[in-house]
Parts: C-alpha cells; sequence; structure tokens
C-alpha cells in the first residue's frame, strides 16, 4: 500500500508550492488540494506562459495525472468557472483528470458580503483578508450550517441555499453602512453550480484511500503556508483551515499512519501578506529591493507583499509540526545582487534571547538578531546544475542545512518549471 506524500509551505504562505508540485508531477499519479480556498494563488510557469492556479491542484496541466479538489477545500463556483474557462485553451480532459469531493463546502455570495463587512467594521484592527469568503464559510462549516458539492445533486439544494442567504442577511443588518445587492451577485453564482454539476464529483476518501492500496502514487498539495495555521499560525493573523501535515489527514480522510514524505518548502528570504507579526520585516531599501527583485506582489490580489530576511526560529518552528523530510529552498535567485544576506537566529524579547516563536508575537516587542552570510553577486537564472553554483549559494545552502536540520533537496534559481536545480 503506498502512502501519501505532502508538499505545504513552511512560512507565510506564497512559497512557491505550485512551481514545485509542477516539477514533482510526473513522479505522481494524483495530485490532491486538502484545504483552502481560492485566496491561493499557485502560479506556474512553462514554455513562455505563467498561469495562476485557485482551487485546481497544480498538476493540471500534465494530462496523465489526477487532480482531486479535497473535502477541506472551500469553492467558490464563480471563481472555480473562471478558471475552468482559463485552461478551456489548453484542451485538457478536465472532466476525466479534475475529481471534486462531494464534502467540500461551497462559497456562498452572501459568504463574501460577510467577509467584506467584517473586514470594514474592524477599521484599524483588520486581519488582511483576502475578501474571498473564505472565512465566513469555514464558520458556517464548524457551525454546521454549510453547504457542500453534494447538496448541488439534491431536489433540497435551493431551499437549503435560500435559509442560509437570509440567515446571512440578518447577520449582515447589524454593520451599519454596509451596502449590497444580492440579485446581482446570483446568477453568476447559480452558472458556476451548473458547471460544478457537469464536472466528476467523488467521495474522495473512499477514491484516496482506494488508490493507495492500488499503489498509486499520490501528492498532497497545500495551500497558504504554515505561519498561517488556524492553531499553528500567528493567531489571529491566519487563515481559516489547517494548513499543516496534519490537516491532509483532515482535508483528504488519509490516516495519519499513511502520511509518507513531507516537502516543505520555503523562500531565500521571508514574506508576508496582510496584517499582523513578522519579525524580519525590512522597511527600508533592502526591502523594497527584494520586492521588486522578487515580483513579491499577490498572484491573487496584486497586493505589494512585506519583505524581510529569512527567519530560523520560525523556519525550525514550521518544520517541527509539519514533521518536514525534505525541504525545497525557492527563488534564491532574488538574493543574486545583495554583497550580503542576513539570517535571523535569534529574537531578544524582554532583554532575553530566544530560538523559539514564543505563544503570541503581536503584542510584544521583539528585536531580531542576524548573522551575515557572504552574498553570491552572481546570476545564477541560467544554471542548470547545482554543482556549477557559486560557492557563496552552496555556503548558504549547508548554513540553513546545519541549523534547520533537514536536506535541502531542491533549489530554485527563476520561476521557470526548468530553473530548478537538485542539491542531492
Amino acid at each position: 500500500m503506498s502512502k501519501v506524500d505532502v508538499l505545504l509551505g513552511l512560512q507565510w504562505g506564497d512559497e512557491g508550492k505550485g512551481k514545485i508540485v509542477d516539477v514533482l508531477t510526473p513522479k505522481y499519479d494524483i495530485i490532491a488540494r486538502f484545504q483552502g480556498g481560492p485566496n491561493a494563488g499557485h502560479t506556474l510557469e512553462f514554455d513562455g506562459i505563467k498561469h495562476v492556479l485557485h482551487t485546481i491542484p497544480s498538476g493540471i496541466f500534465r494530462k496523465d495525472t489526477l487532480n482531486i479538489v479535497g473535502n477541506g477545500v472551500v469553492i467558490d463556483p464563480v471563481i472555480f468557472q473562471k478558471e475552468i474557462e482559463n485552461l478551456a485553451q489548453f484542451n485538457l480532459p478536465i472532466k476525466e483528470t479534475l475529481l471534486i469531493s462531494n464534502k467540500a463546502h461551497l462559497i456562498l455570495p452572501t459568504h463574501r458580503l460577510l467577509d467584506a463587512a467584517s473586514e470594514q467594521a474592524k477599521g484599524k484592527s483588520k486581519i488582511g483578508s483576502t475578501l474571498k469568503g473564505i472565512g465566513p464559510t469555514y464558520m458556517d462549516k464548524t457551525g454546521r450550517n454549510g453547504l457542500r458539492v453534494g447538496d448541488i445533486f439534491t431536489s433540497t439544494f435551493k431551499e437549503k441555499y435560500n435559509a442560509l442567504v437570509e440567515k446571512h442577511k440578518g447577520m449582515l443588518k447589524h454593520y451599519e453602512g454596509f451596502s449590497y445587492d444580492i440579485q446581482e451577485l446570483e446568477p453568476a453564482f447559480f452558472e458556476g453550480i451548473d458547471l460544478l454539476k457537469s464536472l466528476t464529483t467523488i467521495d474522495s476518501e473512499h477514491f484516496i484511500n482506494q488508490a493507495m492500496k492500488e499503489g498509486k502514487t499520490i501528492l498532497a498539495e497545500g495551500a497558504q503556508g504554515t505561519l498561517l495555521d488556524i492553531d499553528f499560525g500567528s493567531y489571529p493573523f491566519v487563515t481559516s483551515s489547517n494548513t499543516i501535515t496534519a490537516g491532509t489527514c483532515t482535508g483528504l480522510g488519509v490516516a495519519p499512519t499513511k502520511i509518507g514524505d513531507v516537502v516543505g518548502i520555503f523562500k531565500a528570504y521571508c514574506t508576508r501578506v496582510g496584517s499582523g507579526p513578522f519579525p524580519t520585516e525590512l522597511h527600508d531599501e533592502v526591502g523594497d529591493e527584494i520586492r521588486n527583485a522578487g515580483g513579491e506582489f499577490g498572484a491573487t490580489t496584486g497586493r505589494p507583499r512585506r519583505c524581510g530576511w529569512i527567519d530560523l526560529p520560525a523556519l525550525k518552528y514550521a518544520i517541527m509540526i509539519n514533521g518536514a523530510s525534505e525541504l525545497s529552498m525557492m527563488k534564491s535567485d532574488v538574493l543574486d545582487g545583495f554583497d550580503e544576506i542576513k539570517v535571523c537566529t535569534h529574537y531578544i524579547i524582554d532583554g532575553k534571547k530566544v530560538d523559539y516563536l514564543p505563544f503570541d508575537i503581536t503584542d510584544i516587542e521583539f528585536k531580531p538578531v542576524y548573522e551575515s552570510i557572504k552574498g553570491w553577486k552572481t546570476d545564477t537564472t541560467q544554471l542548470t546544475s547545482f554543482a556549477d553554483a557559486p560557492q557563496e549559494l552552496k555556503d548558504y545552502v549547508s548554513y540553513l542545512e546545519k541549523h534547520l536540520e533537514v536536506p535541502i533537496e531542491t533549489v530554485s534559481v527563476g520561476p521557470d518549471r526548468s530553473q530548478t536545480l537538485k542539491n542531492k
């Protein structure tokens, strides 16, 4: 019986998971997304074309691979339809290669309205939501009010939909000065529902466990990143799902004993979108330089990302929580222009030097402690082998491996599928 390998982000999301899934896909029969919603923007680049996926797993461009949207994912039928339409030009056999869990929850137009109203009401203390309705949908899921993909095939779907919308309208009344027109939003939603009905839906937990019995190779693809996990992230500035390895078990119906390798993805530096603590954030021209060199603007929202140096205490924490067995370092080419690169090894909190993430880093004063490493000052984007990489880049990788105690198997030197170097 095969096991499910997991690939996920070790920072605050945007680490480059989509690219590595695309690179690894030829090794797998099935790619399965296990949590999150269309707040994900997984960017893939090949043959000179850039693609951004929001809900559909990143293996979709490989025609021999099955792609599963798991029960832990929340689906916006409107965004999903746009994604499918964007893929039409590639003549992919979507009905055969894309399977959707009947237990995945649906994002209603009123979920998006609740998200916007709630964020507007928070004013300065807003969490930086992507306003995609993700939070309110997961709240309905845990509140046992949600609608699932399987519901769209029942005769009572419209009734259930109307009941939930009425509940949401009641909630929206509490937000002063928030106006909306649900009639404007519904036609696109129901068009998206019709499209969903035409696709292949499955009881994904049975499907995946049967596939394991048959020895099929499976890769679970996470969205967002570890430090946005609802339990272990920088709460309350987090997403609404479990973004960590454990989320694979609940988001796909896979037993903990069936988890295989865990591939942790991180950037050679750090970024964060939205509000919340960020120990190594740079508010200077170095931060601007990283942002511009890395094109650090959201794939889904276009928002400029906050940038800073790599943070080892946070990274070690993420590796521990996920049981990462191998690492991929992304966007190392973004640091090609720097004379020196800094690495945060500790924080100073209340005059004490610590090397771990405390309970709450939102309201405390902390100062990162850095070590400096010599930069490589070389264009690495044309490299085809890690053996030919500048010694300083090799030293940086060795330094990180020593501190993180997990092998860095892959080093990415550009967005294209071909710009991926094997270190081991």
